[in-house]
């Protein structure tokens, strides 16, 4: 074993070279203790979630491995990148997870890795530790794993049997981006593990239904991540690939990573250029519009208008695009339909329903029950009333529901700058859907 120094630096830079994987959330899993093992597994969250009763709940985030023996353009681990390099051994990397634990550093542990020599060898190193983990220390947390693509399906399965949650990177979202900057990685090698793992997930899931105590695979479900800006499909591209993986691999999450300009390459943005942080937040927003409220992706964006727009939300959007079907009356007003209005939240819509059951609602009942009335009062009648001087014409529309402040905290989340106000020009470009 080496000294408490070389492992420090292992650990500084391998944990460094992780930062950039954003595909670690929530495990949505609920694993109680049990005598004799060490840790549990929160329903909360892990990665900086916050607990009900206000605990922040971490993990720790590292690679196996930055060694890699591919060559992609935009990963700083990629092998011909003059970077500082560094391997764990599987009993290392599994004493620094239960020394974190037992010092309350962590609650559970995301593992990813550089392909080291071969995909086969990489997830043996990845497995290694994930058997030491709930084998030999009885560790009970959270575990988070990266399937490796081109892996053999048994590695793949042996870690599924022992993580809470696995992820498969997609990185790129076509195959031409991915011949043109990662020619290693071939799209069937990365959908090949996913299916796998759904297909796993639904076995499991099977078998407990008959067996309460059957053995479970990837209890909190499957992620992926797609990297946003170094090549230049549309946002319609990005969001109909999302929405096709949902439906085909059950996945809980697919994350959106805004390209880190952190590498120089003639196929890559330019260094000195800022991650479009802007378009990773629509991104976020429309795939919660997908998840939560009953949107398709053909719904959001169109071949006329690839792009999400930069001064609205995609659900403000969407609404001032379809204003024959505005404004709703909140008292009739079906659940789907409710969803559909800004500023109406899930738990606020059901609130509606609830609650319009003892009496007829108005507005200052609707900003109670949680409606934020800024953006919802354009879009809702209460008792066939609308909101007293609401108008309802797009260029008063538009500058009501620009979100200012929010796009200044994005795109300048230190600097402190006069607030955004759109100009006439700004409006107009708006309306005729140039942004």
């Amino acid at each position: 074993m080496p000294g408490a120094s070389a492992l420090l630096d292992k650990l500084r830079i391998l944990t460094d070279a992780a930062k950039y994987d954003v595909a670690c959330t929530s495990s949505g899993l609920d694993r109680k203790g049990r005598p004799g093992s060490l840790g549990s597994a929160a329903a909360c969250g892990i990665c900086h979630s916050f607990a009900a009763d206000g605990r922040c709940i971490s993990l720790l985030k590292v690679l196996m491995s930055n060694a890699c023996a591919y060559n992609c353009s935009y990963c700083v681990n990629r092998r011909e990148n003059d970077v500082p390099r560094a391997t764990f051994a599987p009993r290392e990397l599994a004493e620094l997870t239960i020394e974190f634990y037992k010092r309350n550093y962590i609650e559970g542990l995301f593992l990813s890795s550089a392909v080291v020599k071969d995909p086969d060898f990489t997830c043996e190193r990845m497995l290694a530790v994930l058997r030491l983990l709930r084998g030999e220390y009885r560790f009970g947390g959270y575990i988070h794993a990266k399937a490796i693509p081109g892996a053999d399906p048994r590695l793949i399965q042996a870690i599924g049997a022992l993580a809470d949650r696995m992820s498969v990177n997609i990185e790129l979202p076509s195959q031409k981006s991915l011949s043109l900057l990662a020619p290693e990685k071939k799209k069937e090698a990365i959908l090949a593990p996913m299916a796998q793992i759904r297909a796993g997930i639904a076995e499991s899931q099977h078998e407990i239904a008959r067996y309460a105590h059957a053995p479970r695979f990837a209890p909190a479900g499957q992620s992926t991540q797609l990297i946003i800006g170094a090549t230049p499909e549309t946002d319609r591209q990005i969001l109909l690939l999302s929405s096709a993986l949902y439906k085909k691999y059950a996945l809980k999450r697919v994350f959106y990573s805004a390209y880190m300009p952190v590498v120089a390459g003639p196929n890559l943005p330019a260094l000195s250029q800022r991650p479009p942080l802007l378009r990773e937040h629509r991104l976020y927003q429309a795939d919660w519009l997908l998840r939560y409220y009953g949107f398709a992706a053909e719904e959001l964006l169109d071949e006329a208008h690839p792009n999400f727009h930069p001064l609205l939300d995609p659900k403000c959007s969407w609404a001032i695009n379809h204003m024959e079907q505005f404004p709703v009356e909140v008292n009739r007003a079906p659940l789907e339909t409710l969803l559909r209005v800004p500023g109406v939240g899930v738990k606020s819509a059901r609130r509606i329903v609830a609650a319009r059951r003892a009496g007829a609602l108005n507005f200052d009942a609707l900003k109670k029950l949680g409606v934020v009335l800024k953006r919802a009062q354009y879009f809702l009648l209460c008792a066939g009333r609308p909101f007293p001087g609401a108008r309802l014409q797009e260029e008063a529309l538009i500058r009501a529901l620009c979100s200012r402040a929010q796009v200044q905290r994005i795109e300048h989340p230190v600097e402190q700058l006069s607030l955004f106000d759109p100009t006439q020009e700004d409006i107009a470009l708006c309306l005729s859907g140039q942004i």
